[in-house]
């Protein structure tokens, strides 16, 4: 009998409904959405809202060293059904942190939830990618009143593998080193957008020659805004550090414990070319989600919403779909 039902559960997890309703085609030209600034608990948050449906919304959580500019294509793939909201963390994109914030992974948690009761519009449709997802998840555990369905992206959970292929510059471990750091870091300081451009590209796509030309140059446009921004360094080490040492808290405080809070249905999206947080991981993570499926890609990366943007769409879709008909 309990082999049964693990066996029952191994399929299920796997079952997920792909939509066969029309989607907008694919239009890689489509520049980043239009973004505003919200004031959300002290906060002035950068937001590039996606026109939809006003009755239901999404809520859209980059991940380390990302921005809202992550979901324009998936966003796009989308407008039909929701209406976006894809927010700049504090830190990142163009929302300048307040002063003493300290870019914990509970404090973001924290701005996103805020965010989300801002709208004052009930439970959203959740997306969260790499850090985004690992932040999504603490505030689906947390606040399961906000979350209408939860989709994660690769997301961060604890994977503690020692690799050169995680980093997008050999040199990024040696800025955390006492003596060398600094000098390591003014190093790093000095890499032009466009070099920083195709190190994300290398580490976070399965194929960086799908990418589109014009992508490649919104990416470049923005490395190089964020070079201007005297905060925009410190955001990325301290949450890069917060995120870590949140993998290696005792047990009785691990991410893990929190898949198995989580009410809502949740589609778990993985590449099988994931580089940063191993494809071997998300078995385990929906496993331990009550309402959890999974779908991995073949031939993709760390941002799936990004490199496959439409068969993401038509599984997140579908999961929209079969939550009406009671069947997820």
């Amino acid at each position: 009998m309990v082999t049964e039902t693990l066996e029952a559960r191994r399929t299920a997890i796997t079952h997920v409904p792909l939509s066969t309703a029309p989607l907008p085609p694919l239009d890689t030209t489509i520049q980043p959405w239009p973004g505003d600034y919200v004031e959300v608990g002290g906060h002035r948050m950068h937001v590039r809202r996606t026109a939809g449906p006003a009755d239901s919304k999404a809520v859209y959580v980059h991940g380390l060293g990302g921005s809202a500019t992550n979901w324009t294509d998936l966003a796009a793939q989308l407008r039909e059904h929701v209406e976006g909201h894809a927010l700049d963390l504090p830190g990142f994109g163009r929302s300048e942190p307040i002063d003493g914030y300290d870019f914990r992974m509970a404090t973001h948690a924290r701005v996103v939830t805020e965010y989300i009761e801002s709208l004052d519009d009930g439970p959203v449709h959740l997306f969260g990618n790499s850090m985004g997802g690992a932040i999504t998840l603490m505030v689906a555990a947390s606040r399961p009143d906000l979350v209408r369905t939860l989709t994660l992206v690769s997301p961060a959970v604890p994977d503690l593998r020692v690799s050169l292929r995680r980093v997008s510059d050999r040199r990024l471990p040696l800025a955390f080193l006492p003596v060398i750091g600094p000098r390591v870091r003014e190093q790093l300081a000095t890499v032009t957008p466009r070099e920083r451009t195709h190190q994300m590209l290398r580490l976070c796509f399965a194929d960086p020659r799908s990418v589109p030309a014009n992508r490649i140059e919104q990416s470049e446009e923005e490395y190089s805004e964020r070079s201007a921004q005297a905060w925009a360094g410190n955001a990325l080490s301290a949450s890069t550090i917060d995120l870590i040492r949140s993998w290696l808290v005792p047990r009785s405080k691990s991410m893990w414990l929190l898949p198995p809070k989580i009410s809502a249905p949740t589609l778990v999206v993985w590449g099988t070319e994931d580089r940063l947080v191993s494809v071997r991981k998300a078995p385990r993570v929906a496993r331990l989600i009550p309402r959890g499926r999974l779908l991995v890609l073949p031939r993709t990366g760390h941002v799936a919403q990004m490199e496959r943007p439409v068969s993401v769409a038509r599984a997140v879709v579908g999961m929209w779909e079969a939550v009406e008909r009671n069947q997820w």
